[in-house]
């Protein structure tokens, strides 16, 4: 009989103890951080990187653990929370800290630990003739900490904790060559542009506050559709503001300007910010807060129409670059917009499917750039490469992997599948259009034109460089596992698994019910392929069987102007110099001196005037104090006469 009910009793004990270890995925990078941060200087290299990378690996082990035991034993309702402290308390107002777990932050939480991970130990090797080595694993552990707390975060002020970290973060990573003052603009840029978006969020978390009472992300969802009617000003208006927040972090018309600047960085920097954390930010945020997106239609269809128009713009100035690391930039705002489109028309868990595949073959995109630029000496002209395929052979086949992933290439990549799963939806699903199914298939034509055009210059042609660094064992191996999760990562099929079905279902009520397109399934696949197909043959034809067409077109004035235009990023920067930066600046030369300190100078100089006035009239002299005296009393008597 004891037995009996033991194992009925076990599996729940077994799993409220798996669970209490949830916050133990963020402490072990915040425990490396400070270990670096506090030691590193006089820490020697190898010590540096073991405690680097063991406390990202160590988190990655407790995740997958927790994680195996979440879908295997799915807790009641698929979600679980553990509370350690009351963070603050003032009157009513008392938030916790307390970490969340659903399906939604798991999958975040797997993405972010494991690739953070192969990332990490990458860069042990690519960082080691590097200056502040210790400083390096510092930031990464401080990065990968921050978004493990913004994805775990059951409330919005921890969320924004988090969510500020990465901020940080990424400001210290990208400018973390700082002696060079380019990079240190490239830091600056990105921490302003996102801090407009930050500062939109922030106005939209204090709106829900004062409105709905608390800061419980799941209360807060529940409360809204209760009090909100669909449409109702306080939703769109909350939307509207996390959208903000959403499209700084993420990097989406109309800030986007700053993710390319951001190749400033080491290239691990740009791997982690592009495939684990920051710019994925912003889906999440949107993903997490479905239900007020969809409470405002106008605002939800607001985002898919910003991710269509981003993943073209994007596109199309990939396709002009000639920085490898601007290509691959480029294309994760192009990423990114798939992902707003997949959210835009309500298709939630095809946006975190393509988040997912879209974090291994970018972070394999990275690296194996990493890998080319320290062959050839930190060259980052892809039109000063070339024939690198026989020199860098497991950089070329898992670099061309990657490329077929992001190509969406049929069948054989994961990247296949979840952008699929967008173009399906965004033309069948209730809040679908042909018009955003075309944007997406263009983008994806784009997409094979830009990747292959980019692995063409690269591994195959003449020679341009000498190879004089080939990567070790630790840069490969991240290599080698990304590839294979690269192609595999597709066969998962997210969506359908039993428990990520069902979470659409719960955790995301209002995920709308999909119905027929006017195209069935299989042949959107075809289509879907054929595109892939025809934009890996149309960078074969120009930028490796006859580049001088491209050279004749380029060189005409309106090409030329064309290609200008697309390489500048459509003008956004010169745009936002002249409307924002320009006049400000002058405003501040102007200022130099400050009016508001024209005031406290005032303020101080009549201070000294009246001081040198008064003591004038202390001269010492009787005959003075005496005529003062009676001066006083005449004035005195005079007032009280007539008046």
């Amino acid at each position: 009989m004891f037995s009996k009910h033991w194992m009925l009793i076990a599996p729940a004990r077994c799993g409220a103890e798996m669970m209490e270890l949830l916050w133990l995925i963020p402490a072990f990078p915040l425990a490396g951080f400070l270990a670096l941060a506090v030691t590193g200087a006089r820490m020697p290299k190898r010590l540096a990187a073991i405690i680097g990378t063991g406390s990202v690996g160590a988190s990655a082990v407790v995740a997958l653990f927790i994680g195996m035991h979440f879908i295997s034993s799915p807790p009641q309702g698929h979600l679980s929370s553990q509370t350690l402290w009351t963070w603050i308390e003032i009157g009513e107002f008392r938030p916790s800290i307390t970490f969340y777990l659903d399906p939604l932050s798991l999958v975040m939480t797997f993405v972010v630990t494991f690739v953070g991970f192969l990332i990490h130990l990458y860069s042990t090797e690519f960082m080691a003739e590097e200056e502040g080595y210790s400083r390096f694993f510092a930031y990464m552990n401080l990065f990968v900490c921050s978004m493990l707390i913004l994805v775990l975060a059951d409330n919005l002020l921890l969320l924004y904790l988090g969510w500020e970290g990465v901020g940080l973060c990424s400001y210290l990573l990208i400018g973390f060559w700082y002696k060079d003052h380019a990079n240190g603009r490239a830091a600056m840029k990105a921490f302003i542009v996102t801090r407009v978006g930050d500062t939109s969020m922030a106005i939209g978390f204090i709106l829900l506050y004062f409105n709905l009472g608390t800061l419980n992300i799941q209360e807060i969802m529940q409360r809204a559709s209760q009090a909100w009617p669909v449409g109702s000003t306080f939703a769109v208006a909350a939307a509207a503001l996390l959208l903000g927040g959403a499209l700084g972090k993420s990097a989406q018309l109309p800030l986007q300007t700053w993710l390319p600047d951001a190749m400033a960085g080491p290239t691990p920097v740009s791997a982690l910010i592009h495939a684990a954390t920051m710019v994925t930010a912003g889906v999440y945020l949107i993903a997490r807060t479905n239900v007020l997106f969809t409470l405002a239609p106008v605002v939800q269809e607001a985002v898919a129409v910003i991710g269509a128009l981003t993943l073209l713009i994007a596109g199309f100035s990939a396709l002009t670059q000639h920085d490898i690391k601007r290509v691959l930039a480029y294309s994760t705002i192009s990423q990114i917009g798939y992902m707003f489109l997949a959210l835009g028309v309500g298709a939630w868990s095809a946006a975190l499917f393509h988040f997912m595949t879209h974090a291994f073959f970018k972070a394999l995109l990275f690296l194996g750039a990493g890998a080319v630029i320290l062959a050839l000496d930190y060259e980052h002209n892809m039109f000063r490469m070339g024939g690198l395929r026989k020199e860098l052979p497991l950089t070329f086949w898992t670099f061309l992997i990657g490329s077929a992933s992001l190509s969406a290439l049929p069948l054989v990549t994961a990247g296949f599948y979840s952008k699929d799963l967008i173009l399906w939806y965004s033309l069948s699903s209730e809040d679908g259009s042909p018009w955003f199914w075309a944007a997406g298939m263009a983008g994806a034509l784009l997409t094979s034109i830009y990747t292959f055009r980019m692995v063409f210059l690269i591994f195959f042609g003449a020679a341009k460089g000498r190879v004089s660094r080939k990567p070790g064992m630790t840069m490969k191996f991240p290599l080698l596992i990304l590839a294979v999760l690269s192609i595999i990562g597709g066969f998962v099929e997210l969506p359908r698994i039993p428990i990520f079905s069902e979470f659409v279902k719960t955790a995301l009520p209002s995920a709308k019910t999909l119905h027929e397109g006017l195209l069935g399934e299989g042949m959107q696949q075809v289509i879907a392929s054929g595109v892939s197909l025809i934009g890996v043959s149309i960078a074969y034809l120009l930028f490796l069987r006859a580049p001088l067409n491209v050279e004749r077109f380029t060189s005409h004035p309106a090409g030329k102007a064309l290609h200008r235009f697309w390489f500048s990023g459509w003008g956004f920067d010169w745009l936002y110099n002249k409307v924002f930066v320009g006049p400000f600046i002058w405003i501040a030369r102007t200022n130099k001196d400050d009016f508001i300190d024209l005031i406290y100078g005032g303020m101080a100089w009549y201070g000294r005037f009246f001081h040198v006035a008064l003591s004038l009239t202390q001269s010492g002299k009787v005959r003075w104090y005496a005529m003062g005296i009676t001066i006083g009393a005449v004035i005195t008597i005079g007032i009280t006469v007539f008046l």
